[in-house]
Formats: C-alpha cells, structure tokens, sequence
C-alpha cells in the first residue's frame, strides 16, 4: 500500500485506480480457484501438498521456490521500513530497532492464528481511526488541478499502468494464506466470502490513500521517491513538505507504521503456515519454534546486512508472485475439475476462459515487469 504511490505516479490517478482495480478482480477470483481445488481435501491441507498431489513434484517445487522468495522479500521490506520509522520515534539505530520489531511482534504468528487475528482485528482499528484521521487531514486539502494533473495537459499516463500492474498484483498477494483461511472458518463459503470482503477493503483504502497522496503532493514532486526506490520514509518525507499540519503527518507515520505491522504478522502467518507443511514441522512448541526461526531470521538478517537490499528484489517479487497469484490456481483448478467429484461443491466462477484469462493476466504482468527492468516500457521520473 504505501509503495503504491510511487509505483502509480507515472500512470496517476485515473490509470493507476483501473489498474489496481482490475488487479483486485483477477486476484480476487484466483484466490477463489485455490478454494475450489482445496474443497475435496481435509481442512488442514496446504498449497504445497494440493499442487504436489495434483500438478506434481516439478511444479510444486518451483512454486514452493516462489511463495517463499515472495514472502521473504516482503518481509524483509516489512522490517527494514519499520525500522527506519521507528528509529525516528525511537531515537535508536534503525538495526536496533528491525531488531525489537521482529521479535516483539513475530510471537504473536508463533503462539497461533487466533492471535494473529485478534491483534490483527486491533491494527485494523487503529489503521482506521489513525488513516481517518491523518487521510481526512489530506482529503480535505486535495487539490483537483493536482489530482488529475490538469495543468500539464499533454502528458500521458496509460503507457505507464504496464510498469504497475507487477506491484499492484503484490498489493493483492494472499494467495498463500488461503489454505489457512479455509481451515479456520472451517469451508469454503465463508473464507470465499473473507477473501472478497479482504479485497473490497484493501482495494478502498488503496484507492482513497492514492487519491488523498495525489491531490496533494504534485506528480512533478515525485522524483525524489522514485530516486530511493519508493522508498516508504522518502514519501514521508517528501509528504512532509506539502502538509501544513503537524498533527496530520503524525498520523500519517502513526497509520504507516500500523499498515506495515498488520502486513508483517498477515504475510508472516501465511509463510509460516506455508513452511511448517513443507518441513513438516509438528504443531508443537518446539515445532512452531524451528518454523518461526525459518520464517524470520532470514529476512531480519538481510535487513541487517543489506537494508535496501529489497528495494531491488521486490520488483522481482511482482513477476515471481504471478505464479502463485495467476497461473498455479488456474492450473489446479483446471485439473481438479477433471478429478473425481471435482464437478461437485464450491465452485469459482467463469468456467475454463476465466482460468484462461487469469493464466493470461499473470503473464502479461510478468512479461510487463520483465520489459521494464529492460527499459522496454516508458519510465517515470519525476
């Protein structure tokens, strides 16, 4: 979320609202393909045992490769950017402060998913009340002129949704956790309806905080974030600038730093869960103690060692979850159909041309993120 501003500035406001809207579709109905594909298996059951079972060890292999590249990185940015803003309401070094974050707030994915949820629910209600607060302070200053930059009528914007369409499918990356979604509310009627109901609001608030980022800080401005990679605190800082009001940009840092923990322990989960089928580790303990050591300690160390070491990678993350988020539930679900009683139970809708569609949109916006690493695609500068 807070790297959509960046990513969007060349497309603005009206591109990058279809692209991540359309993206916020396709995703939506692929996490409701894994649902379909998961129905005649146990509630426990994970991706990586249902691809194995039904597209077997090659694939499962390579899709297991990029879930976990995927999850890595992302908490890997996760905890460089929360040290970094916490290092200035803290007043420590910003490694220090990846330190406390990881080990503070990653208990909470260790001890159990009904913990994730509770704090969760928690982080939501202050998200809420801090992004009320501090997008209301910025919505109320939009500027329209800024907001559809209609003072510089010849440019232009669609060529520029391409190079977005990779980060806005990050921005909808659950798919790993849906295995677990299922096994807690216990079928797939209900964790269909979590999904969409996940996606309408991540897609609003997206929407609003592009909308309340744009018609404030100029697309001309944006230079110096896309200089440091979209870097969160360089928005911040750039943000900074144009808000009068201190109260507000409190309340800015206070909803970021809230949007990166809710992120960190949502995404820990579901690579924890992930890795705990994979190693078949026990739900134990001791168990849950090797899979929090695997899940965390890896990205906290590149954090330490390389701590804009993501800004590279993640734009590799985009293409990578185009696996996980397009082609693999389309491909599971077209051969769960085919199975026994695979014509039976919860069912994603369109038929074989949505997974045709979706295969096709996970390609695209890998061959899109590809083109642009190879400046194949036009670049914003600022």
């Amino acid at each position: 979320m807070l790297g959509l501003p960046s990513a969007g500035a060349g497309a603005w406001t009206t591109w990058s609202v279809f692209a991540i809207t359309i993206t916020m579709v396709v995703m939506t109905i692929s996490g409701w393909m894994l649902l379909e594909a998961f129905k005649n298996y146990d509630l426990k059951v994970s991706f990586n045992t249902v691809t194995k079972d039904i597209l077997g060890d090659k694939v499962n292999m390579f899709n297991n490769l990029m879930v976990y590249f995927v999850g890595g990185i992302l908490l890997y940015a996760y905890i460089t950017s929360s040290g970094l803003i916490l290092q200035d309401v803290l007043g420590l070094d910003s490694k220090i402060t990846s330190i406390l974050f990881v080990f503070v707030f990653s208990p909470f994915v260790w001890h159990s998913t009904r913990a994730v949820d509770r704090i969760s629910v928690i982080l939501i209600l202050f998200m809420v009340l801090s992004f009320v607060f501090g997008v209301s302070g910025l919505a109320i200053k939009v500027d329209m002129s800024i907001l559809f930059n209609t003072i510089d009528e010849k440019t232009s914007y669609a060529p520029y949704a391409m190079a977005m369409l990779p980060v806005a499918l990050t921005s909808f990356g659950y798919h790993h956790s849906v295995a677990t979604m299922r096994a807690y509310y216990g079928e797939e009627e209900k964790a269909k309806y979590a999904i969409l109901g996940g996606t309408i609001i991540a897609l609003s608030l997206y929407v609003l905080w592009l909308f309340s980022i744009y018609g404030n800080l100029p697309r001309s401005q944006f230079g110096p974030v896309i200089e440091q990679g979209g870097n969160v605190d360089a928005l911040l800082t750039t943000l900074g600038s144009v808000i009068e009001s201190e109260k507000v940009a409190h309340a800015i840092h206070t909803f970021s730093m809230a949007a990166i923990l809710s992120s960190f322990i949502g995404v820990g989960l579901g690579v924890f869960d992930y890795l705990a089928d994979l190693f078949k580790f026990e739900d134990t303990k001791q168990g849950r103690a090797k899979t929090w050591l695997m899940t965390f300690i890896p990205p906290l160390i590149l954090s330490l060692l390389f701590p804009f070491g993501f800004v590279i990678a993640i734009g590799y993350a985009g293409a990578a979850a185009t696996v996980w988020t397009c082609i693999i539930p389309a491909l599971l679900v077209r051969k769960a159909r085919t199975l026994e009683n695979g014509d039976k139970g919860f069912k994603a809708p369109g038929g074989k041309p949505m997974t045709v569609l979706v295969i096709s949109f996970g390609i695209l916006t890998a061959v899109f993120h590809f083109m642009s690493m190879l400046g194949m695609l036009p670049a914003f500068t600022g």
